[in-house]
């Protein structure tokens, strides 16, 4: 296989397949593209196309079908890449998968590789942080031999998944289970000097003080949002459980009517975040909590939502009606009054919050760009 040109057309072929999701492991794409080509891969392994030669097709087709925002969302993770594993310098950071190596996707996590023989150092650290975690202890068996991982979840801008190695592990160089290579990665300084090359007037100081004093209002969303899944609510009205799962169906049925609308979504989203803080006045609550984040349309909907019901059932007073109806977003009140009340039902399907903050968090980059 000394064809160069064969060995271009399957890290093309190789490219392609990862950046439709169609693999994620570099190996197992050389090795089917190989064989489409009809290339016995396994004489002659070391004439396989490297994983660079592979990425960098995966980022000229990121190029040509998505333009400039993968790339600037890329480069925004590994900024928050760098920006955390500031903050574990201590356990000797390591970054990991797609954000590293270059193909990420929708709601793809933030992998990074942390070392010390107590998971207690990380978890504290978090905690004088203020940053939300869970741990998991995932258990694998592979050849009868039973391996626990332990992997720290935080949320924040963008998900992480820290897993946790013993201090011993710390040059250890792993192997991926799936083909035995070894795993891509990067120390804070690799990474430093990576995004460097990749613009030598960046300053990186800067870059990372810019998001730690950047408030994420997604984040403020999900925070508010959360804690709705432990309000239990009267079933005679709620027949479909708690307050989060009545949000995202609202949300979803809300997307299936404006779907393109980011003020309505959030509306419909986040009408009843009020409920998890005071549940005596919720939509009082909800406005004090969301503001500063949310357009004066957004607060307009939220705020007059349980108006709508009054209006609706012929409650709410003449001259309240009046003031309702002269509104400018009195027919966008109507519909989320309509889809509130739909969102009622029992076992309905309906997306992760993460999922739906990522889809309107989508929508506004999307209107920052135009």
């Amino acid at each position: 296989m000394a064809d160069a040109r064969i060995r271009q057309q399957i890290a093309f072929l190789a490219a392609q397949m990862m950046y439709q999701r169609l693999e994620t492991e570099y190996f197992t794409a050389k090795r089917k593209a190989a064989k489409q080509l009809g290339v016995e891969y396994r004489y002659k392994p070391g004439d396989l196309p490297s994983n660079k030669e592979i990425r960098d097709q995966i980022q000229a087709m990121a190029r040509m079908h998505e333009g400039e925002k993968r790339l600037g969302k890329l480069r925004d993770m590994r900024i928050e890449a760098l920006r955390m594993m500031r903050k574990l310098a201590r356990f000797r950071p390591r970054l990991i998968g797609s954000v590293w190596t270059g193909h990420v996707r929708r709601g793809s996590d933030i992998d990074l590789h942390v070392f010390t023989d107590s998971v207690a150092l990380v978890t504290n650290l978090l905690d004088e942080l203020a940053l939300p975690y869970e741990v998991e202890h995932k258990r694998i068996v592979k050849y009868n031999e039973e391996r626990v991982f332990t992997h720290v979840h935080v949320e924040e801008r963008y998900r992480f998944e820290l897993t946790v190695y013993p201090e011993d592990k710390a040059h250890y160089a792993f192997k991926s289970s799936i083909t035995g290579q070894a795993i891509e990665r990067a120390s804070i300084a690799e990474l430093e000097a990576f995004l460097k090359a990749e613009d030598p007037d960046i300053d990186l100081d800067s870059e990372v003080e810019h998001v730690e004093d950047h408030i994420d209002r997604f984040e403020v969303y999900r925070l508010l949002l959360q804690p709705l899944e432990g309000v239990k609510q009267n079933p005679k009205f709620h027949p479909e459980g708690d307050a989060l799962y009545h949000s995202l169906q609202v949300f979803e049925l809300a997307r299936e009517e404006r779907g393109y609308d980011e003020e309505f979504l959030l509306a419909a989203l986040l009408h009843d975040v009020g409920k998890a803080i005071d549940s005596s006045d919720h939509v009082e609550a909800a406005l004090q909590a969301l503001e500063g984040t949310i357009t004066p349309r957004t607060e307009t909907l939220i705020a007059h939502h349980m108006d709508a019901l009054a209006y609706q059932n012929g409650t709410l007073g003449g001259r309240k009606s009046a003031r309702l109806r002269e509104l400018e977003d009195f027919d966008d009140l109507m519909l989320l009054r309509q889809l509130d009340q739909r969102g009622r039902v029992p076992g309905a399907d309906v997306c992760e919050l993460a999922e739906a903050l990522d889809y309107i968090r989508e929508l506004a980059a999307e209107d920052e760009e135009d």
